[in-house]
């Protein structure tokens, strides 16, 4: 699988591809946004992933990422030496799917790489063996399975790719409290040590301010204290 790898430290770079590549991943390296907008714009269907340096001397993570979720669905995983929840938020809602901070193990790398791309080959075919229109409805809220798409009061309420993740996992288990464990297994697709909790409670506060009426005080997706989270409503059907 080829890895595009926007990283403007030389010597970070060189030794990510080294690893990357003795992993079984082939590597292309760009030093700035420029480069990789030329790569981005003309070779963007041979990649796999995307990993991103936020901090660039022209520019920064979030305009590449913005720029490869305009033409694909491709997964993009930040490379950031900031870890606070407005720079994590900024990166999700562009649709990154995951972050990492600096310094970090590669191992670690090389397993969120592993599970952000096992999860998308697992959405590919889940869209594949859906049949045609089936949808689940919560309150106003309306899910076309098929099609991908979630809707509010009949408008189209736009969705990273694990956002629709986490929907879709609540909406498979209505009123059923699910605890933290068991959404983050859901959105990963496997439990492991390299899962950053305080990205699902990023995650569910960004679905509540697209999804509620009053994020303040959520009536769809309610907090269980000490147990978890569960989906709910006044109404609900499926078909």
């Amino acid at each position: 699988m080829n890895i595009l790898l926007v990283e403007d430290d030389k010597t970070i770079a060189a030794g990510l591809q080294y690893s990357l590549e003795q992993d079984g991943f082939f590597t292309i390296i760009c030093y700035d946004v420029d480069s990789a907008r030329h790569v981005i714009e003309e070779q963007l269907e041979q990649f796999s992933l995307c990993l991103f340096d936020l901090s660039l001397p022209d520019g920064n993570g979030y305009d590449l990422c913005q720029l490869v979720k305009e033409r694909s669905d491709l997964p993009v995983i930040f490379l950031t030496a900031i870890d606070d929840e407005v720079n994590v938020v900024m990166g999700l809602d562009m649709g990154a799917d995951d972050y990492i901070t600096k310094p970090f193990r590669i191992r670690e790398l090389t397993s969120r790489i592993k599970s952000v791309l096992r999860r998308y080959q697992n959405q590919q075919l889940g869209k594949q063996q859906v049949q045609p229109r089936e949808y689940i409805e919560i309150g106003q809220v309306r899910i076309g399975t098929m099609e991908g798409k979630v809707y509010k009061q009949g408008n189209e309420v736009p969705l990273t790719a694990l956002e629709y993740r986490l929907l879709l996992i609540f909406a498979n288990h209505i009123g059923q409290v699910l605890s933290r464990a068991q959404l983050l297994e859901g959105i990963w697709d496997i439990a492991g040590d390299f899962v950053n909790d305080n990205t699902l409670t990023v995650y569910i506060k960004r679905l509540r301010e697209k999804l509620e009426d009053n994020p303040q005080e959520p009536t769809l997706i309610k907090t269980v204290r000490g147990l978890g989270y569960k989906l709910g409503g006044d109404s609900y059907s499926t078909q």
